[in-house]
């Protein structure tokens, strides 16, 4: 015999699963307790998930007792149906889509269907991508996909949750890499809640590890300034290991590293490195310091820094051979370049030239001995009393 299909007013908005002990808000919606006392709990602003519409506490949960026993009735006339095995279908999809066209139906569809993205299989989420559900989403985001009146914030935020939590192929990445989708995103960066920003950040590192370079090429100040944003208000671990991700790809071009250092990335970051205590983090931050004194005006905003220079040095030889190499580069490109006397007298007077002698009788790389050693030649004079440096110098520099 058939297995019978399960009734949809039996099923949480929220979980999508089969409730257990329905309860019903002052809206008139009907969820799980167990998942709308987590959605409350979750949410500063107490709002009802399928309307919006605030509600005043959770007290206002009232039983739902005739529900109840309509699924308990239903579940002992169907004992071998199990909701939470049963996999999303083609069908499911298109049918959320089709609700999503309908006023009003909007935020409800899109719990649902990021129900089913974030807590489904694999194989759930290939079917939901292979359905479309990446193009509707992106007409969503982008705005042509909804009548007013709705919640266009809302509704873009999750879309974007959804695309996120879809985990998507190569191609449909490729495929949101436009500028309309990119400047939609920004436009979340700016207003969205710190979740979606998350979510944002880590979308569009994924986009843009898929992408060539030439493709990155005309990316918008705004974009950069949203990025700073999200790395100086410290949102979360994931949030500032994508953003670095993102930066070292997109300022491999260096319109767009002129435009991260505009958008004030090099300050930001010195001060990141400064409270950073993971070696994933600083080696991301040191690299993406490097990439943006390749040019003049990063160098500029790291000298402008009061402890920019000084941040760098205490990295070298502290956290990893990559952090010592890149921070080694990244003090080689302003002595060189911007090494004013004044630069190059306090690159000694904190320390700089004792940690470039360490490195010479340490094992590192050789590239980043090469590194020290031109930097003491190159400035031999102007640090020849600097207390690493031996009395009989001419024969310490015959050594280097």
């Amino acid at each position: 015999m058939a297995e019978q299909e399960v009734p949809p007013y039996f099923l949480c908005p929220i979980s999508l699963q089969i409730m257990k002990d329905p309860v019903t808000l002052s809206t008139g919606i009907t969820y799980d307790r167990d998942s709308i006392q987590r959605w409350i709990s979750s949410q500063k602003n107490l709002t009802c998930p399928v309307t919006n519409r605030p509600i005043s506490s959770a007290a206002e949960l009232t039983p739902n007792i005739i529900l109840c026993q309509l699924i308990q009735s239903w579940s002992d006339h169907n004992p071998t149906t199990d909701l939470d095995t049963l996999p999303v279908t083609t069908s499911q999809v298109l049918d959320l889509f089709q609700e999503m066209n309908c006023l009003g139906k909007q935020i409800e569809s899109l719990l649902k269907l990021r129900s089913m993205a974030s807590s489904g299989s694999d194989r759930d989420k290939r079917v939901i991508e292979a359905t479309g559900a990446c193009t509707f989403l992106e007409t969503l985001i982008i705005g042509r996909g909804f009548r007013e009146p709705v919640d266009g914030k809302r509704v873009r935020e999750l879309s974007l949750a959804i695309l996120h939590d879809l985990q998507l192929s190569k191609s449909n990445l490729k495929y949101l890499v436009n500028s309309e989708f990119l400047s939609s995103v920004t436009r979340i960066m700016r207003f969205g809640s710190n979740e979606s920003r998350t979510h944002a950040v880590i979308l569009l590192k994924s986009m843009f590890q898929v992408s060539d370079s030439d493709t990155l090429v005309s990316l918008k100040l705004d974009f950069f300034k949203e990025l700073a944003r999200v790395l100086s208000d410290h949102i979360s671990k994931k949030a500032t290991k994508a953003t670095l991700k993102l930066l070292i790809k997109a300022c491999q071009s260096g319109r767009n590293r002129m435009k991260a250092v505009e958008a004030g990335i090099v300050s930001i970051l010195i001060d990141l490195l400064l409270d950073s205590s993971e070696k994933r983090i600083s080696e991301s931050i040191l690299i993406v310091i490097e990439i943006a004194c390749q040019c003049a005006d990063g160098r500029a905003e790291l000298l402008r820094h009061s402890g920019g220079l000084a941040v760098v040095s205490k990295n070298i030889l502290r956290i990893s051979d990559v952090a010592s190499e890149k921070a080694v580069r990244i003090l080689y490109s302003v002595s060189r370049f911007s090494g004013t006397p004044a630069v190059v007298a306090e690159m000694m007077a904190i320390g700089v030239v004792e940690k470039l002698c360490l490195l010479l009788h340490v094992d590192c790389g050789a590239k980043t001995k090469e590194k020290a050693r031109e930097m003491l030649q190159v400035h031999a004079k102007a640090w020849r009393n600097a207390s690493c440096i031996p009395e009989k110098i001419d024969s310490f520099y015959t050594i280097l």
